[in-house]
């Protein structure tokens, strides 16, 4: 275990809970309840698969960034802990993995696996030349309902109302709290030439914007609730939620960053644990209804 650790810290294995719980909500709503066990063992697969070699690639190519940002020198690249050929290996490995679960899921997973991976990748250079990279995180992390919801129903024919909404509250959500964690690095990324938010608007401009932004998630995810017929079970998790990253924003400040990682990771950890359950719950109340 000892010597997995540095692997798991590297792709951030925890953060798993942003992507993943939306993945299966849209899984089971596709479905119209639990998807058969191979269909959901393949769509975890994937989305796993898919996030390790995302994270991994970042990493690889932040790595000389990294090194020269006090914040981020300790990573596991920079400081030599592991060698940037075995995580080459590991990108690779993951990929092939996801293209081979996806596969596994249908044919037309299959072939969207590789723009999905393109696209994957092309987050870790957008920093380079747009402050709009926190967006294109969003869309990263917002590809993988619609990719569930594809897993099980294997065309795009039907309503693609629920899953659009839900991709498109994942986007915002995701970009909301990505520039809470950005403000951190503001100094360093106008410094280096590095675009951001906060880096180009200042860090109360980039806390404006991620409460827009997070306003208009629970906006989205009221539209994607009333789409999928959803009830009183899921609003009472969405209302829950909304608390949840209201008081996000209530303990970060521009004079004050200190809370970051608790606004960045637990919090949001909760809001998509939390909306999962609450579809499951709603889910089942439905089907006792009935």
């Amino acid at each position: 275990m000892s010597r997995l650790a540095p692997w798991f810290s590297l792709i951030k294995f925890s953060h798993s809970v942003f992507a993943l719980p939306f993945a299966l909500i849209s899984a089971w709503l596709a479905g119209g309840g639990m998807p058969t066990p191979w269909v959901f063992v393949w769509i975890v697969v994937a989305a796993v698969a898919a996030r390790t070699a995302a994270m991994a690639f970042n990493r690889y190519v932040d790595r000389d960034v990294d090194a020269r940002n006090p914040r981020t020198a300790g990573r596991e690249l920079p400081s030599g802990v592991l060698k940037p050929r075995s995580v080459l290996v590991l990108i690779l490995a993951s990929s092939a993995v996801f293209v081979g679960a996806s596969f596994a899921l249908n044919t037309l997973c299959g072939l969207l696996a590789f723009p999905v991976l393109g696209v994957l990748f092309f987050y870790s250079w957008v920093k380079r030349f747009s402050w709009t990279s926190h967006l294109v995180l969003g869309l990263c992390l917002g590809l993988a309902p619609l990719g569930a919801w594809l897993a099980v129903t294997g065309s795009f024919g039907g309503g693609l109302g629920v899953p659009l909404l839900l991709a498109a509250s994942v986007l915002t959500w995701v970009a909301g709290f990505d520039l809470i964690y950005a403000c951190q690095d503001r100094g360093f990324d106008a410094e280096h030439g590095l675009h951001s938010v906060p880096a180009r608007f200042g860090v109360a401009g980039a806390l404006k914007l991620s409460a827009a932004l997070h306003g208009l998630t629970v906006l989205l995810f009221a539209l994607f609730a009333w789409q999928a017929q959803l009830g009183w079970v899921f609003a009472v998790a969405l209302a829950l939620a909304t608390c949840l990253l209201v008081w996000q924003h209530r303990i970060v400040s521009p004079s004050d960053l200190s809370r970051v990682n608790l606004a960045f990771f637990t919090l949001n950890g909760w809001v998509g644990v939390g909306l999962f359950l609450g579809t499951l719950l709603d889910l089942a109340r439905a089907g006792e209804m009935t």
